[in-house]
């Protein structure tokens, strides 16, 4: 029998839904369904501001993905990102001797490795906060650093560096709300650039130091990694909307026809010949059409995405404290189909190394689901393709959202990432 596996991505503008099957005796993955529809009920930066419409959102994205994939969907992975989701790093030491009588070096097990990392959740984090992820980075022993897995080494303490991610209460309670009156169970939240790392970075580009950077519609999240772990992740309020708003505001029309034409005639770079291009704006309330041309539109959606790019490569630059990335800049979300975007983010980096993501290919007669618009749903299906899904009966809800009965989603991804 086969395991199902389905990542939900809950967007500002859209919901994207993957659904992922395994077969047990060759391990291979494969993509059998997936749909995209509108987004209800969240406000610009993610959060839910009407959880019944966010349901019937749900229920909507859920029922087209079913009938593509000729499965029922039960339970889903889904990713939370935005103003919501912080993080920072910090340290956790301990003796590899539990006992503490033993000051000379004994062998690291699990047990110890454990509790270096539960040393590392050891931190204030206010009552209006949970923990998401704690991500090892490295394992220093007696003081020497780099350990990617420090079990089977000899040593007297054992540290850990750890990239922490919390999320505010009230966004995850409103989320784990939606999944519950959607008739589902919630396997797994994870932070969504992170999800994204499994279906658009390769080892090498996690090794060699990358930023992923997420266009979303109402926010761009972005996430450093360096050695195979993440060491900075953030995001900043703007997103898609904003260029939206922006042609709005400047042309003096509706927000779904600057949609409209930002969709089919916009671009932030312009490749030479096509700045004379005409474009017909729709007139409104007996307004007559206006004839512009592509270079109207290019230096309204150019200066807000350069804005945005530029806000992001200070922040990293500030705070992620890296002086060089040997690997690439990756581009996700809706966003990073913007003719022109690989081009302008080169310019804002001033690194030639940009590329937009393109999923793996998973199979299915059609392969869409890897255009960037779905790297996170379908970064939750690969991160969890190793949990075993029960796909024939309903899995017992539990409180904390989490599936108590299988080998834990997170374990999973600790695996992955070292």
């Amino acid at each position: 029998m086969s395991s199902t596996i389905v990542g939900l991505d809950i967007g500002t503008s859209f919901i994207k839904i993957v659904i992922g099957e395994v077969n047990p005796e060759t391990q291979k993955l494969e993509i059998i369904g997936f749909a995209k529809c509108p987004s209800q009920g969240l406000r610009v930066g993610g959060a839910i501001t009407n959880i019944e419409a966010c349901v019937k959102a749900i229920k909507s994205a859920i029922e087209e993905a079913e009938q593509a994939a000729g499965v029922e969907v039960l339970s889903f992975y889904t990713a939370i990102g935005g103003s919501q989701v912080q993080s920072l790093n910090t340290k956790g030491q301990i003796g590899v001797d539990a006992t503490g009588k033993k000051n000379r070096p004994i062998e690291i097990d699990r047990n110890a490795k454990d509790r270096a990392i539960e040393a590392a959740k050891a931190v204030l984090i206010s009552i209006d906060k949970r923990l998401l992820h704690i991500l090892p980075q490295e394992y220093i022993i007696d003081g020497i650093g780099g350990y990617e897995n420090p079990i089977g080494q000899m040593g007297v303490r054992l540290e850990v560096a750890a990239h922490l991610v919390t999320v505010s209460v009230t966004p995850y309670e409103s989320l784990r709300q939606c999944v519950i009156r959607s008739g589902y169970n919630l396997n797994g939240v994870m932070l969504k650039t992170l999800a994204e790392t499994f279906s658009s970075l390769s080892k090498e580009d996690m090794k060699l130091g990358s930023i992923l950077i997420d266009l979303g519609g109402g926010t761009t999240d972005f996430i450093v990694l360096s050695n195979g772990a993440p060491i900075y992740s953030s995001s900043i309020p703007y997103g898609g909307k904003q260029v939206t708003d922006d042609i709005a505001v400047v042309k003096g029309i509706t927000f779904d026809i600057a949609e409209k034409l930002k969709i089919e005639y916009g671009t932030c770079w312009l490749f030479g010949g096509e700045e004379k291009e005409e474009v017909i704006i729709p007139g409104i309330g007996g307004k007559a059409p206006e004839q512009t041309n592509k270079l109207d539109l290019y230096e309204i959606i150019e200066s807000r995405v350069e804005e945005i790019l530029t806000m992001v490569r200070q922040d990293v630059g500030k705070k992620a404290q890296i002086k060089k990335l040997d690997g690439c800049i990756v581009l996700t979300g809706g966003g990073a189909l913007m003719p022109g975007v690989v081009e302008l983010t080169q310019s804002v980096f001033r690194s030639s190394s940009v590329r937009v993501a393109c999923g793996p290919d998973l199979g299915g007669a059609d392969d869409s689901y890897r255009n960037p618009e779905y790297s996170t749903a379908v970064g939750l299906v690969i991160a969890n393709k190793d949990v075993e899904f029960v796909t024939n009966k309903k899995r017992k809800k539990n409180t904390d959202g989490q599936d108590k009965n299988k080998s834990s989603w997170f374990k999973n991804l600790i695996r992955r990432l070292s």
